[in-house]
């Protein structure tokens, strides 16, 4: 009965979660939508929005981190419901952005105007990303409780289809409401909405850790603080666990390549495919990012399960594989000529997301497995931290580049990043599996 038991609670958590977390996706990812109708309607430049980019993604990444070590010792249900009411309030006020800075110029047009309301946006959306970092880690810190080692990779990978089915979703829904309407302040507005009903599914389905519902932890991951988890022994347990373990270390700077791959598609796709010689209208744009996302659900779960059923639970040897694989779809897209199909285009850039999104939900899993479930969320909160600097590159670097050099060697830059992460990874072939004590 205890088993049966623990198997439905299993799976609720994880399907509660993955639903919980898509929801950030909704009052996050819209604002690569809204960019090419707020340059349009306000003159606002690539290189504004890079930095704005760049800044909050680098502020996320703090977060992530910090709130790794805060949902190591939280309970998630809580967690996940403070970040994201607070992100859904944000996105309400940044639809009205453009009354905010009315108000405090007496203006509705003009550089005053315009440079007042990129500076209420960003301080919005730095806001936005200070309680984004409330999502990901309590969903670590649960998966890492409820899902035994040797089945985290198969199960991470599943739940780690909530990034694509919110951002995939996201991507449609936003296409669609710039294509019927031209209304940037839809794009977020609407999602906030369908966020808020997120709030409530939290609250009434999500439960924390086993022994929060009258079950016992799982077998196998007995850890060094178990007898002793005292505050004292617990930072040092993270300190060896985390901060001085160079597996960890290997594995933030190639989630850094994963995520230079990720963003500079993510966030500055719909604006490229709005540009090419056969341009793709805003909602084309949106499925196209939407596949993008479907993709990499797919190799994410295809990702997950060749790792443990073929290679022993070792993903990071699947992630050094795959990394590579992104980059041969980087170049073949690089050679393309611009008059190319956006059909094939699109094939490709699908198939380049089904290789990148299985180590970017991979990577999470060899470092959760060797800081411990004591100590997992921390390790991926660094993961984190250093994995959203990638944002000074996709954001201000590639804004900078693309006003003065175009979109002409996007694609180039990208496959570098791609060998460079398959490199580093590979470094990592023969560790062993996780950080556990084995009697």
């Amino acid at each position: 009965m205890k088993a049966r038991s623990f198997k439905y609670w299993q799976w609720r958590v994880i399907i509660s979660s993955m639903i919980g977390y898509s929801m950030f996706y909704f009052v996050r990812k819209n604002f690569s939508f809204a960019m090419p109708v707020l340059s349009a309607e306000y003159g606002i430049t690539n290189t504004d929005f890079g930095i704005i980019l760049s800044l909050v993604g680098v502020i996320y990444g703090v977060s992530k981190f910090l709130n790794g070590f805060i949902a190591d010792r939280f309970n998630a249900r809580w967690h996940l419901v403070i970040g994201l009411s607070v992100c859904v309030f944000l996105n309400f006020l940044f639809g009205w952005s453009d009354r905010i800075s009315t108000l405090i110029t007496g203006q509705t047009g003009g550089p005053d105007f315009v440079g007042t309301m990129v500076l209420v946006m960003g301080i919005l959306l730095v806001l936005n990303n200070i309680f984004q970092g409330c999502g990901f880690p309590p969903c670590n810190r649960l998966l890492n409780h409820w899902v035994p080692p040797a089945e985290l990779a198969t199960k991470t990978a599943v739940w780690n289809t909530s990034h694509s089915i919110g951002a995939g979703i996201l991507a449609v829904l936003c296409g669609y409401i710039v294509s019927a309407t031209g209304d940037w302040r839809l794009c977020f507005w609407i999602p906030g909405m369908i966020a808020a009903t997120g709030i409530f599914f939290i609250i009434v389905t999500l439960r924390d850790t086993p022994k929060s519902v009258g079950l016992p932890e799982l077998p196998d991951t007995r850890t060094e603080i178990d007898d002793n988890d005292s505050p004292e022994a617990y930072r040092a347990f993270v300190r060896k666990k985390v901060f001085l373990n160079p597996v960890i270390w290997v594995l933030a700077v190639t989630d850094l390549f994963v995520y230079v791959v990720r963003f500079a598609i993510l966030d500055w796709g719909p604006t490229f495919l709005g540009k090419m010689a056969v341009p793709l209208s805003p909602q084309l744009a949106g499925w196209t990012i939407g596949i993008f996302e479907i993709a990499g659900c797919a190799g994410m779960l295809c990702a997950g399960w060749i790792s443990d059923r073929f290679f022993g639970g070792k993903a990071h040897r699947v992630c050094a594989l795959e990394m590579g694989l992104v980059a041969i779809c980087l170049i073949i897209l690089q050679l393309l000529p611009r008059t190319a199909s956006p059909i094939l285009v699109l094939a490709i850039l699908a198939l380049a997301g089904f290789f990148l999104y299985g180590p970017q939900a991979l990577l999470g899993v060899t470092a959760s497995k060797h800081a411990t479930k004591k100590a997992a969320s921390s390790a991926v909160g660094l993961i984190g931290l250093m994995s959203y600097v990638s944002v000074i590159i996709t954001g201000a670097g590639l804004g900078w580049f693309s006003d003065r050099f175009g979109w002409d060697y996007l694609f180039i830059i990208m496959a570098g990043f791609a060998i460079a992460g398959g490199l580093l990874v590979a470094f990592l072939w023969n560790i062993k599996n996780d950080g556990y004590i084995h009697t």
